[in-house]
């Protein structure tokens, strides 16, 4: 057999790129706060209750760039970049569309052109984060709020499912860009009675939640580390030492 030299590198463990989902006030800025070393892109108005370094609120999507470009210019000790939210985030690409297209809609861009050109700002701002977590070591923590659309199975009926705030295009990109992606829910029990000639549904639920890992026909989620399919979603903040205990980078110094 004859020598060679192979060109190999040792392989780096990247920090992971989280985004987790979900109903307004289920502890997704918590989860965030937890977060190794957080800063936070403030987007939306959600921090009062938190204590936890935020840059200033960013009104329009430079605001935005310029924060990242801060975290990726600068020494500084942040170990994670948290975005709050990116359903409100859309909003300030989309009228950074308008702007630049001299629109006052996105939809008055004629043949969805509009959502197209929103893609490539969305893939610059991807770049960014990407920068942050190659360069920079940081966890990327995007947050979101959940909507129910009609999914369209071509194996079945039609049916509802929860999925992110976001138009199809911006939703597909970051679904891909993100190494796990989580879906935050309060757990919710459906009990029947009869009363009198009708028979009654109710909803309770104690307050109690849960992490989806993994995609099922009611939500979209995923993980690329194995996690549990369900991981208690604790507001004494147990499930990071969960995550963290699958996920190479968090155990790369033992």
């Amino acid at each position: 057999m004859n020598d060679m030299t192979l060109n190999l590198e040792v392989k780096k463990h990247k920090a992971p790129r989280i985004l987790i989902y979900g109903p307004s006030g289920c502890g997704k800025s918590t989860f965030g706060s937890l977060a190794p070393n957080p800063v936070f892109i403030q987007i939306e108005d959600g921090l009062d209750a938190i204590d936890v370094p935020a840059f200033k609120m960013a009104e329009t999507y430079q605001d935005v760039l310029d924060s990242l470009g801060q975290l990726a210019t600068n020494d500084h000790v942040f170990k994670t970049v948290v975005i709050d939210s990116i359903d409100w985030l859309e909003r300030l690409i989309q009228a950074q569309v308008c702007r630049e297209r001299n629109a006052k809609s996105i939809d008055d861009i004629p043949y969805g052109r509009g959502y197209a050109i929103a893609i490539d700002i969305w893939k610059q701002y991807v770049d960014c984060l990407n920068y942050l977590r190659d360069k920079k070591d940081m966890v990327v923590i995007q947050i979101a709020h959940s909507e129910i659309k009609r999914f369209e199975n071509p194996e079945t009926d039609a049916y509802d499912r929860y999925n992110i705030k976001l138009h199809k295009l911006a939703s597909a990109l970051l679904l891909e860009h993100s190494d796990i992606v989580l879906f935050a829910n309060h757990i919710v029990n459906i009990t029947k009675s009869q009363d009198g000639f009708s028979k009654r549904t109710r909803a309770i639920g104690d307050g109690e939640r849960v992490l989806y890992t993994e995609e099922r026909p009611s939500f979209i989620a995923k993980n690329r580390f194995s996690l549990p399919a369900e991981i208690p979603f604790d507001r004494s903040g147990q499930y990071w030492s969960t995550i963290a205990s699958y996920i190479p980078f968090f155990n790369k110094g033992e």
